[in-house]
């Protein structure tokens, strides 16, 4: 049998009660000398408090789930380290959640989140669903949703980029630069965060007086993969100078099938991404691209789900963060 809280009580000659307010840093009435022979104790026999049982009395378990649609996505993985470390900072643990933009796996991640009483949820929705959550049911823990705008019962808060504008920027730039057959790869429009880019990429073409074609707007997903097979796909029954593209995997698969129909970048079709991944500058050539803050979106979302938590804040917070414009060699004069 392990060694108990009782059992370090008895070694250090001092109550178990006193070892539990040393354990939960309750212990300012207690003198130097004996938190750290307690501390000592615990560490010579390894002892590790009990978390499950405080959290049945404190209803309390530090712990806070992530969820995320796809891990793969060089996207997210700093958009969680931002997370983490806020979270981290705040004394909290992190559970990681990976959905493969499956909407049934992600309520299936959430509910089992729920059931392991984590304190609260940060969201990421998957590309494939609307505007709507677990519409007419309300979550037993707050929940943040961060990225996808959607809307859930009981939320606490939302931190989201500006689509709109984000389209609006990297259309104007192939605009700017003299284009005027502007594809764009989108990923699913069931969401608002493809629906509001493409209405970017729509005022940015009425500005210039260029007419709105729905032929232009080609939708899949947010894969490398999909945007290779779109540009092989199209082929010559489609003329353009300029893509814009929905992410920047997309712009990578993008440019892998224009290599392989000989047609080279910029010169012949000038290229725009969406996110700043890391590879967007590692590519050839570097990726023109919108970016995304997703540390900071990470690190936003866990200060808005603690602040639910340990100030009871009842209004929902939603921060809309402004996406930039990134100029690299992908792109060029017409």
């Amino acid at each position: 049998m392990g060694i108990t809280i009782k059992d370090i009580a008895k070694f250090a000659g001092v109550s178990a009660t006193t070892v539990s307010k040393i354990i939960n840093n309750k212990d300012e009435n207690i003198s130097d000398a004996t938190r750290q022979r307690v501390l000592d104790l615990m560490k010579e026999y390894n002892y590790v408090p009990n978390k499950i049982a405080k959290s049945l009395v404190t209803k309390k378990t530090n712990t806070i789930g992530l969820v995320i649609p796809d891990i793969r996505n060089p996207f997210f993985p700093e958009l969680a380290r931002g997370a983490e470390d806020r979270a981290n900072e705040k004394g909290y643990n992190i559970i990681f959640c990976n959905t493969d933009d499956d909407a049934e796996k992600e309520e299936k991640y959430i509910n089992m989140l729920v059931e392991k009483m984590v304190d609260g949820i940060v969201f990421t929705a998957s590309s494939r669903r609307g505007s709507e959550f677990n519409k007419g049911n309300k979550f037993s823990v707050p929940i943040v949703v961060v990225d996808r705008d959607i809307d859930i019962e009981g939320i606490k808060g939302k931190v989201t980029v500006d689509n709109f504008i984000g389209g609006y920027q990297g259309t104007k730039h192939l605009l700017d630069l003299g284009h005027r057959e502007i594809l764009f790869l989108s990923g699913p429009l069931k969401s608002k965060t493809s629906i509001n880019r493409l209405e970017g990429y729509k005022k940015a073409l009425k500005e210039f007086n260029v007419d709105f074609d729905e032929e232009y707007v080609i939708e899949g997903n947010y894969k490398s993969q999909w945007g290779y097979e779109a540009v092989k796909n199209i082929g010559n029954k489609i003329k353009y100078t300029a893509l814009f593209c929905g992410n920047d995997l997309i712009a990578i698969g993008a440019i892998k099938a224009l290599k392989e129909m000989k047609l080279k970048v910029p010169d012949d079709v000038s290229i725009v991404g969406f996110d700043d991944i890391y590879m967007s500058s590692l590519i050839d050539p570097e990726l023109t691209t919108i970016r995304q803050p997703n540390y900071e979106m990470g690190y936003k979302a866990i200060d808005i789900l603690i602040d639910a938590l340990e100030n009871k804040e009842k209004n929902v917070k939603k921060i809309d963060l402004i996406p930039q414009l990134i100029i690299r060699k992908s792109t060029l004069k017409r």
